[in-house]
């Protein structure tokens, strides 16, 4: 049983110190819990609304040995748990909206976001390769971020490769003709494909208005059935989703009748266009 957190917080836009140290301070609080994977929202060490890509690049930082990534290795290992969180990448002169994935025995490795959204391509590169599981002692853990659940190809390619639980780290935002009072369609697309491809998914959302973008919360952690098991949370309050994750129900759940595997009854000579 893998006991996960999804934390949902309102980072400051540019204020990398104060980011950092409130995760680190909601890490600990999730640890006290009993959580080993702690997942955290989309670029919260940098803010996500910039201005123009100096402000960008200025906010970014190399991985693994860049402060954000040192700090969050050090919890984990203070804390024995595995935390995914996104984070402003540099590599040399590109950028990349990452998620970056460490745990008590060191950095573990970065997956670079494929599917930009809006005026993340004003400032990022995209990701270019195959969505990675990491294998770890708490489990095989994909990751995605965002606007790449909008893509079933992605989960579908986590599952493939052996994950069992997928880590969404995400910055939410409305879509056109969504109401306040609606569940954010992306919840409804990560439990769809929690269900489709037999994998726990854990999404942290973060909250507040930055730059007059407003985000949605309802971070949740959903089981292979598509149910979620914690969450979703509030729109607009910090707070921690805790959810138990029996892994084994990852591999169980593909099996969808007495003749029926969501992932062997794939015709994939049928999908070439």
């Amino acid at each position: 049983m893998l006991e996960v957190a999804c934390i949902q917080f309102d980072p400051r836009v540019g204020d990398k110190t104060y980011n950092v140290e409130h995760s680190l301070k909601l890490i600990g609080e999730a640890a006290s819990q009993g959580a080993k994977l702690i997942v955290l929202p989309e670029l919260c060490n940098s803010g996500y609304v910039f201005n123009d890509r100096e402000e960008a690049y200025s906010l970014s930082e190399p991985i693994p040995e860049g402060d954000t990534t040192q700090a969050w290795t050090e919890a984990a290992r203070k804390h024995d748990v595995y935390i995914a969180a996104g984070i402003n990448e540099r590599d040399n002169d590109k950028l990349y909206n990452s998620v970056v994935l460490t745990g008590p025995q060191g950095y573990i490795g970065t997956y670079r976001k494929v599917h930009l959204w809006n005026k993340e391509k004003l400032f990022f590169e995209p990701g270019d390769a195959k969505n990675p599981v990491f294998h770890t002692p708490v489990g095989r853990i994909g990751i995605l971020n965002c606007y790449d659940v909008w893509f079933p190809e992605s989960f579908r390619t986590c599952a493939l490769n052996g994950a069992e639980i997928v880590a969404v780290p995400t910055n939410w935002v409305p879509m056109p003709e969504q109401k306040k009072e609606d569940l954010p369609m992306a919840v409804h697309l990560c439990m769809a494909n929690a269900h489709s491809n037999g994998v726990f998914v854990a999404a942290a959302d973060r909250i507040g208005t930055e730059r007059g973008q407003s985000f949605l919360g309802h971070s949740v952690i959903i089981e292979p059935s598509g149910r979620p098991i914690s969450g979703p949370a509030s729109q607009d309050q910090e707070e921690i989703v805790y959810g138990s994750c029996d892994l084994s129900k990852a591999t169980l759940s593909r099996t969808v009748s007495e003749r029926n595997h969501v992932l062997h009854d794939r015709r994939e000579e049928l999908y070439e266009l």
